[in-house]
């Protein structure tokens, strides 16, 4: 976010949150680059970009905040970690050598690392074709929003 900009976000409502873990596979899904569901996650590790969490009683998702001052951004070594204009934080996977610094420094844990070796992150499905994020569409309870607030 730059100046005043509001932009939309992912949300998570925990008292809606059922912890199924869809959002995970639908994320993982978007992000493989493959056209089928069952080729792209049955038997093999899925690596989402949003994260269930919860003790048993309450239930919620973790993925990136896009925050206004990104301290993985301002980590980055290799200057793979980048603010966008539009106010995303995003990874360039052609400049990332993998040190995994950002994950370190991530106060939510949002940044993981993917099956590559390299950092990972939600992107808001803004780089694949689903054009708004696979985890808010893939959601049965409406717990995950996209909205500007």
């Amino acid at each position: 976010m730059r100046g005043n900009k509001i932009m939309k976000k992912v949300y998570v409502d925990e008292a809606h949150c059922l912890g199924c873990h869809l959002c995970e596979y639908n994320c993982a899904f978007a992000n493989s680059g493959l056209d089928d569901m069952v080729t792209a996650l049955k038997d093999r590790a899925i690596f989402p970009y949003i994260r269930v969490e919860g003790d048993g009683k309450i239930s919620y998702a973790v993925s990136c905040r896009h925050c206004d001052d990104p301290i993985c951004v301002r980590s980055c070594i290799a200057g793979a970690m980048q603010k966008r204009e539009d106010g995303t934080v995003r990874v360039d996977k052609s400049k990332c050598v993998g040190c995994l610094t950002c994950v370190l420094v991530c106060p939510y844990g949002a940044v993981v690392p993917g099956p590559d070796g390299l950092a990972g992150k939600c992107e808001l499905c803004l780089a694949n074709s689903c054009g708004s994020p696979a985890c808010v569409r893939g959601c049965p309870n409406r717990a995950i929003v996209y909205e500007e607030r």
